[in-house]
């Protein structure tokens, strides 16, 4: 199973968009790529849950934990090699080892657990609560969202990930994005 989780390398900068749900990843995510001319990477995990959910009525189960994976990991594997030198994850595998945690017990398979730790990321944008939560068929937790957002930012402490947080309506949210994204090009040099 191993390949299947390994993160393929690549020349791009990876910026992933992280953080509990409803927080704004998904349009941030879109919004960036098109800012900077590039691609981003969708959530996998909200396209197999919603396709389960249509047409089963089931929600997440531990044994989907591995599909999801896999199939993050290679839709960035695949969109890497077409983005211009900065690629925007909507997800990643560390995000994916939160919630196996946070809906299983405590729960996480070991490889996921090693390639979410493992996989390399420039950049986590943790993405603030402070907005407001928007229903659908896949989100359930409007009541525990600060709980949440400490566990992933605990989660990006706990394994070193450089990141910063992300705070505000959209339109702060977009301006402190690029202000913060130049900045970081500036002092790599990729400018």
């Amino acid at each position: 199973m191993e390949k299947h989780l390994q993160q393929q390398k690549s020349n791009c900068i990876k910026i992933v968009l992280f953080g509990p749900e409803s927080t704004g990843k998904s349009s941030l995510a879109k919004f960036l790529a098109s800012h900077y001319k590039t691609h981003y990477v969708e959530e996998y995990a909200r396209q197999y849950l919603q396709e389960k959910w249509d047409k089963s009525g089931k929600v997440c189960e531990k044994k989907d934990i591995i599909p999801i994976a896999k199939g993050q990991i290679k839709n960035e594997n695949i969109i890497s090699k077409k983005a211009n030198r900065i690629l925007f994850c909507d997800t990643d595998l560390l995000t994916t080892a939160v919630y196996s945690r946070l809906y299983f017990n405590g729960y996480c398979d070991a490889e996921l657990d090693k390639f979410s730790k493992h996989n390399y990321y420039d950049l986590y944008l943790l993405m603030d609560v402070d907005i407001e939560w928007v229903k659908d068929d896949l989100r359930d937790r409007p009541n525990e969202r600060a709980e949440l957002f400490s566990l992933f930012k605990k989660s990006l402490i706990e394994n070193n990930k450089n990141y910063t947080i992300i705070s505000g309506n959209f339109k702060k949210r977009i301006k402190t994005s690029i202000e913060f994204i130049d900045n970081f090009l500036y002092l790599q040099n990729y400018n």
